[in-house]
């Protein structure tokens, strides 16, 4: 009960436009838990912050859309198409659209992941 309390206050609450955020500062672990916050969310994409605990992992997943994982604490395993990748805090990596990625944490990470949707690129925003 409290993790989907606190994943719902987590997705809700918004963040300030025009102010300075110190990313790691504004998402929490949970223990046993992935948690995320999605920071903007917008037709042609989105930006998440999301906290690992250690010892968990994103489920298995494919996207229609290329997506770039930026690790800002701690050291993160990424395995896209079986390829293992390890990237520490300051590295990211793109997971092309249509390939199979899991993210696990060794120990507590936080990242930032950005999804660019593909269909937009010919229109003029």
């Amino acid at each position: 009960m409290f993790r989907s309390s606190y994943w719902k206050r987590m997705q809700t609450k918004g963040i300030k436009k025009s102010k300075i955020h110190t990313l790691i500062e504004i998402i929490e672990y949970v223990p046993s838990s992935v948690v995320s916050k999605t920071i903007i969310r917008k037709t042609t994409g989105n930006i998440s912050v999301i906290a690992i605990e250690a010892g968990e992992a994103l489920a298995e997943k494919i996207s229609p859309f290329d997506t770039f994982i930026q690790i800002i604490e701690g050291t993160a395993e990424v395995v896209i198409d079986d390829q293992l990748n390890v990237l520490k805090a300051g590295q990211g990596i793109i997971i092309p659209a249509h390939t199979s990625n899991i993210i696990r944490a060794n120990g507590r990470i936080k990242m930032i992941s950005t999804m660019i949707k593909s269909g937009y690129e010919g229109s003029m925003i």
